[in-house]
């Protein structure tokens, strides 16, 4: 693997016809199946904040000029609470990304 990635370039067709096989593996295969049911149901907005919160290391005390309070944060991360406009525009400034990312 480390092969395929040091000369790019040259691999680039085997990479693409691996990557497609794989893609199709992924969605189709029963071991994934449960899997990508889960996944499918996420909220987009949510394993954003999710990523985002990884990524900066951040805990849910960390946005509450953005979101509220540690509860409100935490509800919206089970899914109980949904984000609101105003929740998204003010990560998005945060973090310097478009709002769209959220919807």
């Amino acid at each position: 693997m480390d092969e395929l990635v040091d000369d790019y370039d040259r691999y680039l067709p085997l990479i693409e016809v691996l990557s497609v096989a794989i893609e199709k593996w992924e969605s189709e295969s029963p071991e994934f199946a449960e899997f990508n049911k889960a996944v499918s149901e996420l909220d987009d907005g949510v394993s954003l904040l999710r990523v985002l919160m990884d990524q900066y290391q951040l805990k849910a005390d960390d946005l509450k000029n953005e979101i509220g309070g540690r509860s409100l944060v935490s509800m919206i991360l089970n899914g109980s609470r949904s984000l609101t406009i105003d929740h998204i525009k003010a990560l998005s400034r945060r973090f310097g990304i478009s709002p769209a990312l959220f919807l």
